[in-house]
């Protein structure tokens, strides 16, 4: 076998967790074959250069024996090499160091600190000195 179906290739090595998830990735657009993006069902041959967006990293893998039959975690370093460059690892350790930061939309409630910090620069400060009275009588 010189060739096998890239969702079922990245199952078969483990770089997703199922072949439905692989599949998605590639539906999505985060996989590409030396540059071009592939669907599912394209078939890899070994040399193939396969690059996954897994933001904010993008790893680079190369195709050493193309597997459909998934393997033992220890046999995987026969099906492929890791050739992803040292620059998009010190990404993912910044995005690490940084942590909640940049805190995505729907990842849960502020904290109290976060509402105080809120509540202070969307209050302006000097209406805290007046005390307004307003009269809304009808003319």
């Amino acid at each position: 076998m010189n060739e096998a179906r890239i969702d079922k290739w990245m199952w078969a090595v483990r770089i997703f967790k199922t072949r439905t998830i692989a599949a998605e990735a590639c539906k999505k657009g985060r996989i590409s074959i030396n540059g071009a993006l592939a669907k599912a069902a394209r078939t890899v041959k070994p040399g193939d250069i396969i690059q996954v967006r897994k933001p904010p990293v993008t790893y680079s893998f190369k195709v050493l024996q193309p597997i459909e039959k998934r393997v033992g975690a220890k046999l995987v370093a026969e099906m492929m090499e890791n050739v992803t460059t040292p620059e998009q690892y010190e990404l993912l350790e910044m995005s690490r160091v940084s942590g909640f930061v940049n805190r995505a939309k729907g990842t849960g409630r502020p904290t109290k600190k976060d509402r105080r910090s809120l509540e202070e620069f969307t209050e302006p400060e000097f209406l805290d000195d007046f005390n307004f009275e307003f009269d809304f009588e009808e003319e």
